[in-house]
């Protein structure tokens, strides 16, 4: 966990909903300054801190709707920083909770040296890395639908549908599969939204493919060099670091990417492990499908998580798997160098 520790004249705390904000204004001392509820937008928030920009930090909890306040301190060239949500709710957790408590416990916090921060992804490549994670969101969707005809097909004792659904061509196996007609209609409804979400998906890779901006060509093509990864997961690991070298550690990005779980210990006693929730999911995501991927027509690895398996189980032999890449990627970027089997599953 990083923290702020910058000192300033002022620190601006803002408590951020949709259509309204509570700003805290605090000075060095932590007298306030102001302290009011506003409209959300850039006028009314440039009249509240104009007296302050002298030398004013503002400090924004990492909800949906950061953007605009981060593109408005950047426009006008005033100090900006983003508060890690799931850290803050543990720090500045307290009996009592409103817009008016929560905007000068993030006021102090910035004050105070103990505001944790997260990352303020740059404005340019944002709107990219959210169709991506919008193209996830679609994808599961469409894997829900197909889980439910398979579902289905069990609850009445069909025979196993050996195909993979995914494919059109394989879908006539679930025409008139079913004799209750409504059973069947359950399942063509599935069939049909497939159908949709194939055509949509296909139009949004193609047109995040096309229009993807890349910063840095040479980690998009290393990242292509490792088996599992292809032209989608990659923008996405690629979109969701950013810059690898804003982790001065392996162990920082597998902790970020949701590839390690912590320990949670006291007094020597091991109480399970915590912070399940706190990384970024879309890498987590990322990197399980590239594991899975990355058995497919690969001996070796089968051969590896055959051995992970039977020590462990499948699903902790993969995360294991997964782990491992996230790994090799980091060292790769770092580096600069491209992927190697024998360096990565030696003999």
């Amino acid at each position: 966990m990083k923290f702020y520790i910058k000192q300033h004249k002022h620190y601006c705390g803002i408590d951020l909903h949709a259509r309204t904000m509570y700003l805290c204004i605090l000075d060095s001392k932590g007298q306030v300054k102001f302290h009011k509820n506003i409209k959300t937008s850039p006028d009314a928030l440039m009249e509240a801190i104009k007296p302050y920009l002298d030398d004013l930090v503002v400090a924004v909890e990492c909800m949906f709707s950061w953007y605009w306040v981060a593109d408005f301190c950047e426009d006008n060239n005033i100090k900006f920083i983003l508060g890690h949500a799931l850290y803050m709710k543990a720090i500045h957790g307290g009996k009592a909770k409103n817009d008016k408590v929560d905007s000068h416990k993030i006021a102090s916090l910035a004050r105070g040296g103990t505001f944790p921060m997260a990352f303020v992804y740059p404005r340019g490549m944002r709107s990219t890395r959210d169709l991506l994670r919008r193209r996830m969101h679609l994808m599961r969707k469409r894997a829900e639908l197909l889980c439910h005809i398979h579902n289905t097909n069990t609850q009445y004792n069909y025979d196993r549908i050996c195909k993979n659904l995914r494919y059109k061509s394989n879908r006539k196996l679930v025409d008139g599969r079913f004799s209750d007609p409504s059973v069947q209609k359950n399942v063509d409804l599935d069939i049909e939204l497939i159908s949709f979400y194939d055509d949509k998906l296909t139009a949004v890779e193609y047109y995040i493919k096309k229009h993807a901006k890349i910063n840095d060509y040479e980690s998009h093509m290393l990242l292509n060099s490792v088996p599992g990864i292809g032209k989608i997961i990659s923008l996405v690991i690629l979109y969701e670091i950013y810059d690898i070298n804003r982790f001065p550690r392996v162990q920082d990005f597998a902790s970020y990417a949701r590839l390690v779980k912590c320990r949670a210990e006291s007094a020597g006693k091991s109480f399970g492990t915590s912070g399940a929730k706190i990384g970024n999911a879309h890498l987590k995501w990322a990197f399980s499908e590239a594991a899975v991927i990355f058995l497919r027509g690969n001996p070796k690895a089968k051969a590896y998580v055959n051995k992970m398996t039977k020590k462990y189980n499948k699903g902790k032999a993969l995360s294991i798997l997964a782990h491992k890449l996230g790994r090799a990627v980091y060292f790769m970027l770092k580096r600069k160098k491209s992927f190697n089997m024998e360096k990565f599953l030696p003999a």
